[in-house]
């Protein structure tokens, strides 16, 4: 069973200083076997990007996206501990040799760091990127 106490420290040193300078770091992650690559982004950046899929949808979209909003600014503002998720833009799952899943699209990704077995620096570029 994976507890917080077994995540990558480097990694979420990573995580700790994107959500806390807000900026964006591309990432590759191997995760249970599958290769998950993207941007990695602020838990702020991630619920706020989120938020704005929901935007202009009718009352519950509409809803569900200021739940989202009020996330990303509670993410921002108590930024203070060791984060326990990770959070991708423009994420690609690769499962052994088939194209990505999904294949095209501007896609979000959260995982939670302890589930990450490896990671290195740069993501996986493709014939559609």
């Amino acid at each position: 069973m994976a507890t917080d106490t077994m995540k990558d420290n480097t990694l979420a040193f990573f995580a700790e200083a994107v959500n806390r300078n807000d900026f964006t770091l591309d990432i590759t992650l191997n995760v249970k076997g599958a290769v998950i690559t993207g941007t990695m982004v602020s838990a702020g950046k991630y619920f706020e990007s989120l938020s704005e899929t929901f935007e202009g949808s009718g009352d519950v979209a509409e809803a569900l996206s200021e739940q989202l909003a009020h996330a990303g600014e509670n993410a921002q503002s108590t930024n203070g501990g060791s984060p326990s998720f990770i959070h991708l833009e423009g994420a690609k799952v690769y499962c052994g040799d088939a194209r990505p899943t999904p294949s095209q699209g501007d896609i979000l990704w959260r995982g939670k760091l302890s589930e990450v077995d490896g990671f290195f620096l740069g993501k996986i570029h493709d014939n559609e990127d």
